[in-house]
Formats: structure tokens, sequence, C-alpha cells
């Protein structure tokens, strides 16, 4: 592990201190590439206007003509946390704003992950047309599904689009849904400067532009015009789970839900969450988003029906919510259980790959016929922690007709574009991927189980090309030394209240400490009791055995425990560089 510490432009750090910021929190967001407290301001008028995203407007038109006809319309969501929050907030927004008008006629429609697969197809067009809609809204999917719309239209159902995705394509060119209205910032020809919007945040601001033409309409004014910012907590949820990178706009979008979450305005089934995860809302954080709430929801979508989620998330019956959260928490950790079994079975079969004394192979392919598909991503994420390579996990469809079908989940390190690699090796071995999309950082595809050794080598070959020794080894990011100063639980809170994630780190700090003692708690974590600038502090590093040196650099970040009474800081180490 080499530890890399940011570089502080000191202009913009004196910047932000004179205009009021703490010391640290100055450092910090200078280190994240902050030169004015006014890119700090997150209130809802800074957010980029919705007439910048292509077909906001048009979508607003088509839905408010929607709404006055009094037309059924049923929602086509994901299955993962972004894809719920999007839902609820279309559901609660769309009658939100159809109130004043008698409208409420939204229902949604989930697909199976194993049965029908991502994204909207010709089955599920089919079965939204069966429920009596005439609109079809997808939400977090849509953009690559060309023969799903293609079918949705054919049937008679007119269909907008709202995803972040990346469109597909073909023999080089962009491919994108026919005859529907697409509201996506990553089209082509849009202007929308935060690319990286949450498929949640897309449907916001399609809600936002309904709200403008609405009023335009005279269904309400400025005054009486209904408050949609009470969808921002599943904004935000939603915005973090996913694992965006958080920019300015994003940043703003998860203030405004935290502001929210904190002063107790939320769904009741985000608050029954909360209590299920014993995490307290007046104290939420984007942590609590991103590993308490976003895996319960998750795991609705991996293992059961995220039906049960996005019910979660819309009822306002405070008894039903706590019902269906503690649902969602069984079935976490029935995920848990599952992963935990899996993750051990995948490092072996990685560690098959290579010889201890080597190194892992530029990247890692593994499959094992007991692997269940619900989980394959979040095990390629902890392989590909564990070994700082590409990675993809595989595990067999379970969908009736498709036995021979494997489908496999990726994710990425730096400098690695998980979904251009496929395109790669789709280009080089026609017919070995039958589908295939993401992102840089994840991606997923199906192949016929009979073509895994091809596409494992070709993977591999890609990953020998593209990735070089300095990109292989493991990095971290850290913001040097904490001045014992610093060392305050008040701190340690104000960090905390701060929007950390996906492309703003949370603060991670580095220096030589002396390792006083050390033991393991729990069989599987190191408890240790450091030295820190001469003085005393606990410290703990979660999910490592191996004992420290006397003397050791350490990356940790800030933390607080209350024992008798008293708050505390504590270090949770993150990495050591010996």
């Amino acid at each position: 592990m080499k530890i890399i510490t940011r570089d502080v432009p000191p202009r913009a750090a004196w910047a932000l201190e004179q205009g009021g910021l703490h010391p640290l929190l100055a450092r910090l967001f200078a280190a994240r590439g902050i030169t004015s407290t006014d890119e700090l301001d997150d209130a809802l008028a800074r957010l980029i206007p919705p007439s910048q995203m292509k077909g906001t407007q048009e979508a607003a038109r088509a839905l408010a003509d929607a709404m006055a006809a009094n037309e059924r319309i049923c929602i086509v969501a994901d299955y993962d946390c972004d894809g719920a929050t999007a839902c609820a907030v279309g559901i609660r927004g769309l009658r939100l704003l159809g109130a004043p008008l008698g409208f409420d006629r939204v229902e949604y429609l989930v697909p199976d992950r194993v049965t029908d697969g991502y994204g909207l197809t010709p089955a599920i067009a089919r079965r939204v047309k069966e429920r009596g809609a005439q609109w079809l809204v997808t939400v977090d999917n849509g953009i690559a599904s060309v023969t799903g719309v293609k079918a949705a239209r054919e049937l008679g159902l007119k269909v907008l689009v709202t995803d972040h995705h990346l469109p597909a394509v073909q023999e080089g060119e962009v491919v994108l849904p026919q005859d529907c209205t697409i509201v996506n910032p990553n089209q082509p020809g849009c202007g929308f400067a935060s690319k990286s919007i949450a498929g949640v945040g897309v449907m916001f601001y399609v809600l936002l532009a309904l709200r403008a033409e609405l009023r335009e309409r005279g269904v309400f004014t400025a005054q009486s015009q209904p408050k949609i910012d009470t969808l921002l907590p599943l904004v935000a949820l939603g915005t973090v789970a996913d694992v965006v990178k958080l920019d300015a706009n994003n940043r703003r979008l998860v203030a405004q839900g935290l502001k929210r979450v904190r002063a107790g305005a939320m769904p009741a089934g985000m608050a029954a969450l909360f209590q299920v995860a014993a995490r307290r809302p007046e104290m939420a954080t984007s942590f609590d988003f991103g590993f308490a709430l976003g895996p319960r929801l998750n795991a609705a979508g991996r293992l059961a029906d995220m039906t049960l989620g996005i019910e979660c998330l819309t009822t306002d019956d405070a008894g039903r919510a706590d019902e269906l959260a503690r649902t969602l928490d069984g079935i976490n950790r029935e995920r848990k259980t599952i992963e935990g079994d899996m993750r051990e079975q995948a490092l072996l079969l990685a560690e098959e790959l290579f010889d201890e004394s080597e190194e892992p192979p530029p990247a890692i392919t593994v499959f094992d016929p007991d692997f269940h598909e619900g989980v394959v991503g979040i095990v390629a994420s902890r392989l590909k922690d564990k070994l700082h390579r590409p990675t993809f996990v595989f595990a067999a469809s379970g969908a009736e007709g498709k036995e021979h079908e494997l489908k496999g989940s990726g994710r990425s390190i730096p400098g690695f574009h998980l979904r251009d690699a496929l395109d790669l090796v789709a280009k080089r071995h026609p017919g070995v991927l039958l589908r295939f999309g993401g992102h840089a950082m994840a991606a997923g595809c199906t192949i016929e189980e009979e073509h895994l050794d091809t596409f494992e080598h070709a993977f591999q070959q890609v990953a020998h090309e593209w990735l070089d020794a300095a990109t292989l080894q493991r990095r971290l990011e850290a913001d040097g030394a904490l001045d014992k100063q610093y060392r305050r639980a008040d701190l340690v809170d104000t960090l905390h209240k701060e929007v950390w994630g996906q492309g703003f780190a949370p603060p991670v700090f580095c220096e030589e400490l002396e390792v006083v003692s050390q033991r393991l708690v729990g069989e599987k974590h190191l408890s240790l009791k450091l030295k820190h600038q001469g003085e005393p502090v606990d410290g703990i590093w979660f999910g490592h055995t191996e004992p420290l040196p006397a003397r050791v650099k350490l990356a940790f970040r800030l933390d607080a425990d209350e024992w008798q009474g008293q708050r505390r800081v504590r270090f949770l180490v993150e990495a050591a560089e010996f």
C-alpha cells in the first residue's frame, strides 16, 4: 500500500479560511478542488436549472397532458436503491403535483432480477399494457432498452425514458430508443453540467420541470404550488447509495436531503429504516445512506422483490413502514450470510490463479455454480478491494430457458474503464458477450457458460494492455497529519456533518504513529493503543488481524465513541505503509 498525501493549494485554503471556514475544513476542501465558499453554498436556488437538462420541457408537457386527460401512468423501475428511490420520488411527486387536478393514477412495476433481467424488455412492456396504462415511464433504466421501447410503442403505449446511464453503442455509433421522450444528461446533445447525477436526481428534475409547466398552465401559483422539496431525503438516499460522483450539484441535493432528515422531515419508511439500522436521524450522515439504509433496500432487489423497498418508501402508514423495514432488515441479514460464504469461496478461486509469491494477474474472473446472482456485484467489489484488480464474478442465470447463461458483475480500479473494456472484448470476440453495459467503475455482462474461458483470457488481455505497474499498485489518498489540537469530539461531529462520498472523499489523515499495544477483538479486528504526537489515543482496524510494528505510518479516519458518559476520539485505521 502506498499512502499519498493530497496537495493543498495554499491560496485556496487561505481564501476559504478568510471566508469564515474552520481552518481544518478549509484545508480539506481546498485539497478537493474547492476554491471559494461560494462553491459550498448548498441552497436549492444554486441547483442547475431543469431547463438545462435535455428533454425535461418535453417530458413536463407530456406528463401535464397525461394528468389533464387522467391517463394511467406506470413507472418501470430498476431493482437497486437508486431505482427504488427514483420510483418512490416519481410516485409521490406525480401524486403531489396531480392533487389539484384530482389526478393520482400512478402505479409501478419492477422487473425481477432473475426472470426478467435488467431494464425495459418487450415482456415488461406487455405487462404494463395489460395493467391498462397509457404511459410507461422508466426510472434509472431505459436508455439502452431499444427493443423494449419499440415493443411498448407498438402496443400503443406512450413512453418517457428517464435515466442516467450511458446509451448503447453499436459499431461505434450511439443507438437511442426511438419515438419516445428521453431525459438523460448522458444522451448526445445534452449540455447539463452534472453528468454524474443519479437516476433519482433525473426524476426529481423532471418533477421540477413539471411543476413549472403546471404553474404556467395556471393549475397553481408560486404561492400555492406543492412543495416537492419534501422528496429530497429520498433523492439524497438514492444519490449516495448509487455511488455517483458527488459533484457540486449532487452535493447540494444530498446536503438538502440530510438537513430535512436531521429535522425529522422524511417519509415514514426512511424513519423506520433508520430505526432498524440503529442509526439516529438527527445525526444523519451520508455514511448512513451508503452503509445503513442503502444496503437494506438493495438486499430486497438482490434476494427478494424490490416492491418491498418501494412500498416501504411510499407508504405513509408508520406501522406498515415499520413492518416493511423489519422485513428488509431480515433480508439484508440473509444477504450478508450469503455474501460472506460467496466471498470466501471467490477468494479461494481467485487465489488459485496465482502463487503466494506472485502478484495477482492484472484482472480477475471467478465463477462457481453455487453463487447467487443477486450478490455477485458485492462480492466483485470485495475482491477488487482486497486484490486491487478489475474483477468479474459470475453466477449461473436462474431464468427459465437460460440455464446455460452466466450473469457477471464487475468492479474496477482507477485507470481502468470497465465498460470500455467490455466493449473491446465484444469487438475482438464477437458473440461472446450476449449483453453488457455499465460505467467506468462498475459494469455487468451476460455470456454463455462455454465462453467463460474466452472471456477470462480476453478480459485479462485488455488489462495487460491498459494497466501498468503504477496503476496496479494500491494507493490511498490521504490528507496528511492531523494537528493534535483538532483531535476533539466536537470537530469529529463537524466533519461528519459535511457531505462526503464518491469523488469527494471523506477525510483520511496519515502520519507515523507509535503502537503502544495491540490485541485482537472479535477474532477479526485489531484494537490499538496509539501515541499521537506524544499523547495517547485509541484506534481500531476493522477486518485486520496482522500485528503492526512498534512505529508505523497509518492512514486513519476520525471517530468519536462514548465510554462511561465521556465522548472520546478514536482513530479508525484504513491502511498502513510499511
